[in-house]
């Protein structure tokens, strides 16, 4: 996704825009998902609300923080720094949901935290690459992380379908979007802009459903991780389609591999 935006970006540098055009189509998907599941399942939407309100915090604030974090830091860099979710989402998940620790989990979180450090050392980044997108994508991060640990401890009580939880916290986050930025992109809202950011948000939808189908099934402490080796791809993709103005040196390729041997250790000692 944040090369997708990356490279919508480049040519509408809209942030708003990019933002209400991304959760559109990542809520259009996750509807369609609803709706071919719910004949066999029942909607449930009376008890959707609380997948409502964890959408206010991704998408509704969280994915205008990863829109300009791509915009500020560059996709290669701010996958690196989203790859440090496990950290956050595990620590939550050990105090608050009483998931098992292990002491890897520390030597875990070392090298994530040794990642975020190795990426801070980054002297080659490029002129367009400002720091505080790093800020922006660590506190998207956070809220990642609050929504997940929320959405493992819904799903352990709900009889909401996943594919209907994801549809409603993506509408919760649509919400809370148009009420800020609506009045502020009315005027700039058409197709031709949208278009790019769009597609973005079709993958985007297909992954938060596939988000929260993991979630119903397996531990914050397994998921998480996992979902972390975003920042190689993120990286990986850089290179192949936006080598030029990413510079991708060595200091971001060795971010990424210690937060994402940080989010496996985590993951295969928390499980």
């Amino acid at each position: 996704m944040s090369v997708g935006l990356r490279m919508g970006l480049s040519r509408y540098p809209d942030v708003e825009v990019a933002t209400v055009a991304t959760v559109s189509g990542a809520l259009a998907v996750a509807v369609a998902f609803a709706a071919a599941e719910s004949p066999s399942r029942g909607v449930h939407a009376g008890a959707a609300w609380p997948f409502l309100l964890a959408g206010l915090m991704q998408p509704g604030v969280g994915q205008l923080l990863v829109t300009l974090a791509v915009q500020e830091a560059g996709a290669s860099r701010a996958s690196v720094v989203l790859g440090s979710a496990p950290l956050a989402s595990v620590t939550i998940a050990l105090i608050f949901l009483g998931e098992p620790a292990r002491w890897p989990l520390l030597a875990g979180a070392v090298l994530i935290v040794a990642g975020g450090v190795e990426l801070a050392r980054d002297r080659r980044r490029p002129a367009h690459v400002r720091r505080r997108g790093y800020v922006f994508a660590f506190v998207a991060t956070i809220l990642f992380s609050a929504r997940d640990n929320v959405t493992r401890w819904l799903a352990g009580s709900t009889s909401v379908p996943p594919g209907v939880a994801a549809a409603a916290a993506l509408a919760g986050g649509m919400a809370l979007i148009l009420v800020f930025l609506g009045p502020r992109v009315r005027g700039r809202l058409a197709l031709r802009p949208m278009l790019p950011f769009l597609g973005v948000g079709v993958l985007f939808g297909a992954s938060y459903v596939s988000l929260f189908e993991a979630y119903y099934r397996g531990r914050v402490t397994v998921v998480s991780p996992i979902v972390a080796t975003e920042s190689l791809w993120g990286v990986a993709l850089s290179l192949l389609l936006l080598r030029h103005t990413e510079l991708v040196g060595r200091r971001v390729l060795a971010g990424a591999a210690l937060i994402v041997a940080g989010s496996v250790l985590i993951g295969i000692y928390a499980s």
